[in-house]
């Protein structure tokens, strides 16, 4: 069983950053494929950003691309979020998945693991 926790959320300015960390336990997690997404207020929670387990790969949503970077430090166990240029529509939760197979997947129904989530407020 894993277990996946976000921290590095909060309140930021439009134009501004913040960088969100997801900590993995209790799986290997090199041979993960991990995940993020976001969920709106009101919305359907979307795809945002993977990254295989060889970091060799990553996707990322067209909303996000040039903005939002994804990375992972496999020794540490921890897969990133860097978020700049930040705008009022990026405000959501944000969720780090996990699926154990290699591979870039951007369908919430293709990951197993998920974090609690951490609230993104951008403020105009």
């Amino acid at each position: 069983q894993v277990q996946l926790v976000e921290s590095g959320g909060g309140l930021v300015q439009a134009g501004g950053s913040l960088r969100l960390s997801c900590a993995a336990s209790g799986g290997t997690f090199n041979l993960y494929t991990m995940g993020w997404f976001r969920q709106a207020p009101g919305k359907e929670r979307e795809f945002v950003a993977a990254i295989s387990w060889s970091r060799s790969s990553t996707t990322y949503a067209d909303s996000v691309k040039g903005r939002l970077t994804v990375s992972r430090d496999n020794a540490k166990n921890t897969v990133y979020l860097q978020m700049n240029s930040l705008n009022v529509e990026d405000t959501a939760v944000y969720y780090c998945a996990a699926k154990g197979s290699e591979g870039l997947w951007t369908e919430s129904n293709d990951y197993k693991y998920w974090g609690q989530g951490a609230q993104v407020t951008v403020s105009s």
